[in-house]
């Protein structure tokens, strides 16, 4: 078992270190630690660039020093891999492309977590919203997750169904959203993950949902495998269940594009 997606001190999760024992401790074979990451000088992002501290292309050389510690342990019990989560919009494209030549990370995750500058998370922020308008951010969600497959600027397509997480959005979507998604990925580098960011609070929150899941497997579109994790006594936990979860859905993950 290998978990190819989650975070650090460098972003908003636990100490690096500390992030690696656990994965140790987890009997993990890798662990991908893939900060968040904000480029965009557009004035919504750079906010969230500031508060989060979403600024990896600042301190990705610093993190990589660590990475190198820690590898150099003599008793490392785990492969860790140097990733990156980009937050994607089509407007920063050229920013993004430039960071990424630049860092050369093992491989990159592409996300999209915003609409109209609006985080999809965020249940407030759809509260005042008419069906009409709320049918029309799940649409730009999934335009946006189109262009994202289709910039190719990514190994790996994070939490593809983002919008699941929020009430009112949660249950929009549709097949023809999801088969524009698969069609995308078929023919793309990029691939999709499982993420268990969710799952274990939440048993409907494992992304892709099923109906999307099913979709993307009749397109033979491969999938890849992450826990989302966000500290070390997430990781166990969910690791178990991502073993579990693809036992039982009888699917075999693969390696982002960028390590194989």
């Amino acid at each position: 078992m290998r978990d190819f997606h989650s975070h650090t001190n460098y972003s908003d999760g636990g100490f690096l270190r500390g992030m690696v024992q656990a994965a140790e401790e987890a009997g993990l074979e890798g662990i991908g630690l893939t900060d968040h990451c904000t480029v965009s000088s557009r004035e919504e992002p750079a906010t969230v660039r500031s508060v989060y501290g979403f600024n990896l292309d600042l301190t990705y050389e610093r993190r990589r020093r660590a990475i190198e510690t820690q590898r150099e342990r003599e008793d490392l019990a785990v492969e860790i891999y140097d990733g990156v989560e980009m937050d994607y919009d089509p407007r920063d494209e050229s920013e993004i492309r430039d960071f990424l030549e630049e860092a050369d990370f093992d491989y990159t995750i592409g996300s999209v977590h915003g609409v109209d500058g609006l985080n999809v998370q965020v249940p407030g922020n759809f509260a005042e919203l008419t069906e009409t308008e709320l049918d029309g951010i799940v649409d730009d969600y999934f335009e946006k997750l189109v262009s994202l497959v289709e910039s190719e600027l990514f190994d790996v397509a994070a939490h593809l169904d983002l919008i699941e997480r929020t009430a009112s959005l949660r249950g929009r979507a549709t097949i023809d959203h999801y088969e524009r998604v698969a069609e995308a990925l078929a023919d793309s580098r990029t691939i999709p993950e499982i993420n268990a960011g969710r799952a274990v609070s939440d048993m409907a929150l494992v992304h892709p949902s099923e109906p999307f899941l099913e979709t993307l497997r009749s397109y033979d579109v491969p999938l890849t495998v992450g826990s989302d994790s966000h500290s070390p006594d997430e990781i166990g936990e969910r690791a178990t269940f991502l073993e579990e979860y693809l036992a039982e859905h009888g699917i075999d993950p693969v390696a982002p594009p960028g390590l194989e």
